[in-house]
Parts: structure tokens; C-alpha cells; sequence
């Protein structure tokens, strides 16, 4: 996710049990002209492994060349996105656009999985549209070229992020006794119970998070805790979440900087205290402020003006 799932974020991720976790994508074209933004994210820290890579384009010479210069920052994996709904990739071609050009997306794929010695994987969607859903002759089409595991977002490009994702499908894929690389199942896990449903009615491998880690990088451990006991661990307190706050503020200033790295918190800001009464003020505080002393500031006063409130009773999850 862009400008969300960098290195502090993932660290997060890991710490509360993400078991991998990937770079933002990254353009293939900005990172073999060199720019900076795409160079940067390349960087991968030990506390975040094992991390993949992921890659989006739609030249498949550009592809290879990427995929060559991301094998350097030694990532356990090569990520494809084939999956990016929105119109500014898609209408280039890339991402999801490449779910309307099956022979690009073979290309493009052919050409990344030759240019490295690691694991290639994908991330896709059903489909381009609710007319056009051929995701399970997409997997055994990539499966054949090498691929080594696939994600499905279950829902079709045209769809962006609307509506409910529909797992219908990437069951069965994972079912189709042609099928034998790992299915990855995402769209909608939003807590623990869903987690578990998904892998019991779908059979999926693994789940991916996305949207609903933000602000909650403690949905991982919820997960593992709900399928390894079957019960709910209690809602973080505020406290709680306020020193996961911190900790995660004071990471991204150091390794983003000012502002930078204030400015990239706002997102997680608004999520990590979501849904807490009278919070408006504070929260417009907290994404405006431009000031490392006055946000820890604010954080303290959350603390305090919260403590031992019943986070549970406005918690939606």
C-alpha cells in the first residue's frame, strides 16, 4: 500500500506476528531510471523479515530489469502485482489493467521469473469485470510458467474496492486438483473470526492483510491467538495502543525524518484510536501538527483523558 507499508509500519507487522510481510509496490520504470522514491523502497531492515518485494508494470523488458536491481536488496521473494485496480496504473496497462491482456501478463511474468534467482509470485483479482472472472485459468496459466504461490483479491478490477469480496472463486482455485502452488486468499479479513472462516470454508494456504492492519498491526496476533484457541484475546486498552503509537511515531521520524515521517503517520494516527468518544478535537490535532513534541504531547493526553476506558463497546471490527 502506498506510503503506508514501509519499514516502520512492517516492523509492526512482524512484532505483532505477521508471519511476511512485503514492500510498497514499487514502478518497474521509475526504479530502472533510478528515482528516488521507487530506490528507496527497496530498502528492506532485518526486524521485518522475511519481506518480499513487489513490483508493478506492464513492459516486460522493464519487469526483468526491476526484478533484476530488487534482487539486490536480498528479498526472500519477488512479488508481482497484477492487482492494482486503480486508474492511473490500471489504465496503463499495469496492475489490474493486465487482467484485460492475458498475453501481457504471461510476457511480463515469463520475463521477471528469467531475470532472478528467487521465488516469483503473484497478486491478482477475480477478473476485469462480473463478465469476465477467468482467474482459475490465470493461476494455471502463471502455475505453468513458474510462479511459486498466488494471491486472489476476490473482487474483479472493475469493482475497485466496493461491495464484498467474494471468496467463491479463489476456493476454487485453491481446489482444482491442477492447482498445486499456494493459494493466498484476501479481501474483507477484518478479524479473527473472519480469518478462521475463510481458511475453514475455502481451504486457503494463508490469508493476506492489507487495509484493516492499518492503524491495528495488532490484528495479527488477534488472528493467531482466535485459530490457535478459539477464543478472542480483550481489546487492546488505550494505553495499550497508545504506546504502540509511540513507539511506531518515533520509528517512522527517525527513519523517514521531518516531516516526512510525521506527515506518513497521519493515516495510522486516525486509525489506531477509531472510534473513541469526544476524539475529534484531538484528532485533528494529531494529523495537523507538524511538531514531534506536541504529537507525543497529544498521545499523553489520549493516555490520560482515556485511561481505563472501555475501548470494546465502540471497537468495530
Amino acid at each position: 500500500m502506498e506510503d503506508v507499508t514501509d519499514p516502520t509500519f512492517r516492523i509492526m507487522c512482524r512484532e505483532f506476528g505477521a508471519d511476511l510481510v512485503y514492500t510498497e509496490f514499487i514502478s518497474s520504470d521509475g526504479l530502472i531510471r533510478g528515482g528516488k522514491k521507487s530506490v528507496d523502497k527497496l530498502n528492506i531492515l532485518d526486524e521485518e523479515r522475511p519481506a518480499g518485494i513487489q513490483l508493478y508494470g506492464h513492459i516486460p523488458e522493464a519487469m526483468a530489469e526491476a526484478a533484476a536491481i530488487a534482487e539486490k536488496a536480498y528479498p526472500e521473494l519477488i512479488d508481482i502485482n497484477f492487482g492494482c485496480p486503480v486508474r492511473k496504473i490500471a489504465g496503463r496497462g499495469a496492475g489490474a489493467g493486465m487482467l484485460n491482456n492475458i498475453p501481457a501478463m504471461v510476457a511480463v511474468t515469463e520475463s521477471v521469473i528469467k531475470s532472478t534467482q528467487l521465488p516469483v509470485t503473484v497478486k491478482t483479482r477475480l477478473g476485469w469485470d462480473e463478465t469476465q472472472k477467468n482467474i482459475l485459468e490465470i493461476a494455471l496459466i502463471l502455475q505453468d510458467l513458474g510462479i511459486k504461490a498466488i494471491t486472489i483479491h476476490g473482487r474483479t478490477r472493475s469493482q475497485m474496492y466496493k461491495g464484498k469480496a467474494d471468496w467463491t472463486l479463489i476456493g476454487e482455485v485453491k481446489h482444482h486438483p491442477l492447482i498445486h502452488i499456494p493459494v493466498i486468499g484476501n479481501g474483507d479479513i477484518d478479524s479473527p473470526e473472519k480469518a478462521k472462516e475463510m481458511f475453514d470454508q475455502y481451504g486457503v494456504d494463508g490469508i493476506m492483510i492489507g487495509r484493516a492492519a492499518i492503524g491495528r498491526p495488532w490484528i495479527f496476533r488477534e488472528i493467531k491467538h482466535f485459530l490457535l484457541t478459539g477464543e478472542k484475546l480483550p481489546e487492546p486498552s488505550v494505553r495499550e495502543k497508545v504506546e504502540w503509537a509511540r513507539r511506531h511515531f518515533l520509528r517512522s521520524v527517525e527513519y523517514k525524518g521531518i516531516p516526512r515521517g510525521i506527515f506518513e503517520m497521519r493515516r495510522h494516527f486516525s486509525n489506531y484510536f477509531k472510534g473513541l468518544p469526544g476524539f475529534k478535537e484531538i484528532r485533528l490535532k494529531l494529523v495537523t501538527s507538524v511538531q514531534v513534541d506536541e504529537i507525543l504531547g497529544l498521545l499523553d493526553l489520549i493516555a490520560l483523558k482515556y485511561e481505563g476506558y472501555d475501548y470494546s463497546s465502540v471497537e468495530s471490527v
